[in-house]
């Protein structure tokens, strides 16, 4: 989707929290032989390391960088860092289980980046995964303490459909984008289900794992060479530390229950069979390890999910169901588009709306030759885990290229609109909050860089 902006951002603004958003994935073999501290914000310091570390990241990802942007990036360090402090203040928390957890999808993307080589992971930085963990563990709290205070902050900021056309009357005649065709676009999901010889068959492979675990073998070993949870494997089935309520109900009713290294029998859950052992409770936190067999599926429960399927749609095709109704009687109660009736939403924008180009393939080619109110053939889509799911398409709506306006484009002139009013107001609650802080920069830095001069005042 087009951008529509009144103004051009101011750059410190626009840049505020572009730190907070960076990846960890800069090398660790960087050699910094001189530090000090360089500027300080409250009660957070900047070492001239951690500047230099996000110059090499930022150079590598966008080429040479020039003196005036070396400048911009040490202030969004010091906004990175003035966001911290803020948050402190303001009794911001952030949860160990929230971090460990976030800490560990990160680390598993870039692993899958990697391919899943956990050497070339660690040749990479340099260091062990622990390290790495323990590298980034702090950098990843004060990501999530700014972010928190800026929801905090502007989480009450709304739009007025009056200032909705407002926003959209100033914006200059020849100024206002054009939006590509688009489609709106509703599923209903089901997923195969395994033969019950592929359920017995993972169980007793389960079972005879169990039996060699009590037998006096090594849950972490056997958990690394058989788990199908290839996260948790690697680090022999361990779970770390996590909350009540951040696991599956069926998989925490026999956790939360089991003694101090104490060991389960198998447990079914969504995911396929368990077997589980504790390693420590706090209150509500819990630390496991488990291994996880999955039921294999094989081409004749492909066949019957499609095939069921195809019924479905012949029903709405010749009774008339709903689509929406059909949705709440045969879709998948899991899947994210259940509670929408069905509807897909944009994660890039949020809204339901799709450029043809933002459409996986297979759906693209389902709804290419239908007419609005149209539904597809069953098609089938492999999900990250390689299992396949079987949906059928309905295309809700087709718009063709055309000028921006109130009536088509209201839901994004809104967005727009209050995205525009966000930036206003954080500014402003910048313009109040910083001067009222102590920071210090160092004297040559605020010297070479006009844009560090609202710095190293104090009220």
């Amino acid at each position: 989707m087009t951008n529509i902006r009144l103004m051009k951002p101011n750059p410190s603004i626009r840049n505020i929290l572009i730190l907070l958003a960076l990846p960890f994935l800069s090398s660790g073999q960087q050699d910094i032989t001189v530090d000090k501290v360089i500027a300080k914000v409250g009660g957070e310091i900047i070492l001239y390391s951690e500047w230099q570390e996000q110059i090499a990241y930022l150079s590598e990802k966008q080429g040479k960088m020039s003196e005036s942007d070396l400048c911009v990036v040490l202030e969004n360090i010091l906004f990175q860092k003035f966001m911290v402090h803020q948050a402190k203040l303001d009794s911001v928390e952030v949860s160990e289980e929230e971090i460990e957890q976030q800490l560990s999808a990160r680390i598993e993307q870039i692993l899958q980046y990697m391919g899943n080589d956990v050497s070339k992971f660690e040749e990479y930085y340099g260091q062990s995964m622990e390290q790495v963990r323990s590298r980034f563990r702090d950098d990843l709290k004060n990501q999530l303490l700014g972010e928190r205070l800026q929801s905090k902050v502007l989480g009450n900021v709304t739009v007025t459909p009056r200032e909705v056309e407002t926003f959209f009357g100033q914006i200059p005649w020849d100024s206002i984008p054009y939006f590509s065709a688009e489609v709106e676009v509703s599923e209903i999901v089901y997923r195969p289900q395994p033969s019950a010889e592929e359920i017995t068959a993972a169980k007793d492979k389960l079972r005879r794992l169990l039996e060699r675990i009590r037998g006096g073998e090594s849950f972490e070993k056997l958990a690394k060479t058989y788990s199908d949870d290839p996260g948790s494997a690697r680090t022999g089935g361990d779970l770390g530390w996590m909350k009540r309520g951040s696991l599956v109900p069926e998989f925490e009713a026999v956790a939360y229950n089991l003694d101090k290294d104490s060991i389960s029998d198998i447990v079914e859950t969504e995911y396929g069979f368990h077997i589980i052992q504790s390693l420590g409770r706090r209150g509500n936190n819990i630390h496991t390890r488990h291994i996880l067999i999955k039921p294999q599926y094989t081409q004749k429960d492909y066949d019957k999910a499609e095939r069921y399927l195809d019924s479905i749609r012949t029903i709405i095709l010749r009774d008339s169901m709903p689509f929406e109704l059909a949705v709440r009687t045969y879709s998948d109660k899991k899947s994210e588009t259940y509670n929408n009736g069905g509807q897909l939403l944009n994660p890039k924008t949020g809204n339901a709306y799709f450029e043809t180009a933002d459409l996986d393939p297979d759906v693209y080619f389902a709804i290419d030759p239908l007419k609005p109110g149209q539904l597809s053939k069953v098609i089938s889509s492999n999900e990250a885990d390689g299992k396949k799911i079987f949906r059928i398409i309905k295309l809700v709506s087709r718009t063709t290229p055309h000028k921006a306006n109130l009536q088509q484009d209201y839901a994004k002139i809104q967005t727009a609109a209050k995205e525009q009013k966000k930036n206003e107001y954080f500014r402003t609650w910048l313009e109040q909050k910083i001067p009222a802080i102590y920071s210090y920069i160092d004297p040559e830095l605020k010297l070479n860089c006009p844009n560090l001069q609202s710095w190293g005042q104090s009220n």
